[in-house]
């Protein structure tokens, strides 16, 4: 499957790199980025042209019904890892670090991010916060790991924040996230999520960095965009933030299917003959003769 949109200014035939995100930054090419947790939802993205893919601990709520992500574990993020490295070769796949995982000190963030690249097939990680996580951001770039950082609405540390509530809405608020992202590039990151904050100060972080940023509920003028999978394909329930846009309904395609399904087998319409296997010729004779033998 092939979208005409797929190439974007990464030549097809290998892989996007955090390098090219930057140069894409330079050329002001927008970047598409989306979450994924599986690998057909990993193929899909890739023939549609996504240059990164990020495999989040959203999962923690959109596939294991949890209401936050600090429930999801390393070995589940590994999991969902595997799968989406096994369904896409030219996005970028960056992995969040989960809630627990290098927060404790430097050896124990260098050791989560390295099992992401080695056992999990991603080619970066993803971790919130700045301030005291400076020092894993520079450990874990110091081992070989690309680390992609995270301000605004940091979901992991929501309550803290006061709830998931944008950030920046106040003059001190916003110099603040501008000094985490400048904090977060020196230390070493390739490129920042920017969540839930007004766009004039996703903007402002965006015209004071040289590694590109990645919005979501940030506004336009960001290097690039992200959306959660099921948030855009109207696959989630409950509370929709006010950025997502949706361009699809297929929780409502997906219940009509089934209920089409139910309503078929309850009817005795299916399975109709074209979805059965029918004996080899003559087989079928054999089958009755030997039974009335008996």
């Amino acid at each position: 499957m092939e979208s005409s949109a797929t190439a974007g200014p990464v030549a097809r035939n290998r892989p996007v790199t955090p390098p090219d995100l930057t140069a894409m930054k330079r050329r002001d090419q927008r970047i598409a980025m989306v979450t994924a947790y599986d690998s057909p939802s990993a193929r899909l993205a890739e023939a549609a042209g996504v240059d990164c893919l990020l495999v989040g601990d959203s999962a923690a709520m959109t596939v294991l019904g949890h209401e936050s992500t600090v429930h999801v574990t390393v070995e589940e993020m590994l999991l969902f890892t595997r799968a989406v490295a096994r369904g896409a070769r030219r996005p970028l796949i960056v992995s969040d670090l989960p809630f627990g995982s290098f927060q404790v000190s430097d050896r124990a963030a260098v050791k989560t991010a390295i099992r992401f690249v080695k056992h999990g097939g991603a080619h970066a990680v993803k971790i919130e916060g700045a301030g005291p996580m400076l020092p894993r951001v520079e450990a874990i770039v110091s081992a070989g790991v690309p680390v992609m950082g995270h301000v605004g609405l940091t979901p992991q540390t929501a309550v803290a924040l006061g709830g998931y509530r944008a950030q920046g809405r106040t003059a001190q608020g916003a110099r603040r996230l501008r000094d985490e992202a400048v904090a977060l590039e020196r230390a070493g990151c390739f490129a920042l999520v920017l969540e839930a904050m007004p766009p004039e100060v996703a903007a402002a972080i965006t015209e004071t960095l040289s590694i590109p940023t990645i919005g979501i509920g940030a506004g336009p003028d960001c290097d690039g965009q992200v959306l959660v999978w099921h948030d855009l394909l109207g696959l989630s329930q409950g509370h929709v933030p006010v950025f997502v846009k949706r361009y699809a309904n297929l929780a409502q395609a997906t219940l009509s299917a089934l209920q089409a399904y139910v309503s078929d087998v309850r009817a005795g319409r299916f399975p109709e003959e074209q979805h059965t296997y029918s004996m080899i010729d003559g087989e079928s004779a054999r089958l009755v003769g030997h039974a009335d033998e008996g």
